[in-house]
């Protein structure tokens, strides 16, 4: 199956960028692992097939004008380069499981991710520090602007009830 590791990186690094951890190398760590956790589920789910993965990398992602728009950021133009490889939708589902554990655990159990045991605990069952370190990552409210782009088509995804008032 083809590679989604360029848009996991860099939906997970919008997200640092756009939500970033407190000051520290353990929170930026925990925060990475948890948005680079969310980001690969939510390719997963937004990618699932090796067909979709063949035209994602024929047609491109969509880059992250949109969001940037959204959330107010201002990017670096040295940045431009991974910016390209940002995936709106993945994006608003990864903040869609960061606000929601719950819900990320439940998305997890739809897919073939929850073979690796334990390897998705931070996003779904996250710990004090996971919590400290993500404050901004996943406050809900913070989060609703991108979150709400595609929350619909996520749950219609996972066929969560309530669906479609979202």
């Amino acid at each position: 199956m083809p590679d989604l590791t360029p848009v996991i990186a860099a939906c997970a690094r919008w997200l640092l960028n756009a939500y970033p951890p407190p000051p520290g190398a353990l929170s930026r760590a925990l925060a990475e692992a948890q948005a680079r956790q969310a980001a690969t589920l939510a390719a997963a789910l937004r990618h699932p097939t090796a067909l979709d993965v063949q035209l994602l990398d024929l047609l491109g992602p969509g880059g992250a004008d949109w969001l940037d728009h959204l959330t107010g950021c201002d990017p670096h133009p040295d940045d431009s380069a991974w910016r390209t490889w940002v995936d709106e939708t993945v994006v608003s589902w990864a903040a869609c499981l960061l606000a929601d554990p719950a819900l990320a655990a439940h998305a997890l159990a739809t897919t073939g991710h929850h073979a690796d045991v334990g390897a998705m605990d931070r996003l779904t069952h996250p710990n004090t520090h996971d919590t400290h370190a993500t404050a901004l990552l996943r406050h809900p409210d913070l989060l609703e602007p991108v979150a709400g782009l595609h929350r619909t088509g996520l749950m219609q995804r996972l066929a969560v009830e309530g669906a479609g008032t979202a």
